[in-house]
């Protein structure tokens, strides 16, 4: 099945890039839930948190870390964001590739959803 990130990581389809290093690419969300909605999306694919191994453990902690750098380099680090992370059809996953929803410049309930 196609995988519109991995189209994206490849170049085949263009975005504005927000931030790329050789482990992820970060992006605006073409249907944002909120002023500043950003993608941070590995370039290696992996179908979802369910199917990340022991292996990709780095990957994952720099995907973090990675969010939180975004989140200072469009300044909404002070005023605080949300990171999300859905995993399949239920949680709200729509694209089989794994990402975190970097969103802010909002204020945000709880409980979510």
């Amino acid at each position: 099945m196609p995988c519109i990130f991995c189209d994206i990581v490849s170049g085949t389809v263009s975005v504005e890039m927000v931030a790329e290093t050789s482990q992820y690419i970060a992006f605006p969300d073409r249907e944002p839930q909120a002023p500043t909605h950003i993608l941070i999306v590995p370039k290696a694919h992996i179908d979802g948190i369910n199917a990340a191994t022991r292996s990709d453990i780095e990957l994952l902690g720099s995907l973090i870390f990675a969010a939180a750098s975004v989140a200072r380099q469009l300044k909404i680090d002070q005023e605080g964001y949300r990171l999300v992370i859905n995993e399949g059809q239920a949680g709200g996953q729509s694209v089989q590739h794994l990402h975190i929803h970097l969103l802010g410049s909002r204020q945000f309930d709880w409980p979510p959803g």
